[in-house]
């Protein structure tokens, strides 16, 4: 019984070490939804500064402000996907 129990528990740790690269995959997905709002983000900006020329300097400080709430959540999903490969 004791052998059953303890092939039983290495089957599961080597189940769960088979997934961790499959949970770095899925983390790296932050990237897409980073990279479409960054698109969107800047297509709207220009959009906007050429409509309204004279407020081309709140545009472009609230983009880059938006920009780069857009980059760290792409860089924590990697920070992420790091973490869950190497454990």
């Amino acid at each position: 019984m004791l052998i059953a129990i303890q092939s039983l528990l290495s089957a599961v740790s080597l189940l769960l070490e088979s997934f961790g690269p499959i949970g770095a995959g899925i983390a790296m997905f932050t990237g897409v939804g980073a990279g479409i709002g960054i698109g969107i983000m800047t297509g709207k900006a220009v959009e906007a500064i050429g409509r309204q020329p004279e407020a081309s300097g709140k545009i472009r400080a609230a983009l880059l402000f938006g920009l780069a709430f857009a980059e760290m959540t792409a860089l924590f999903g990697f920070l992420i996907a790091i973490i869950i490969y190497s454990a």
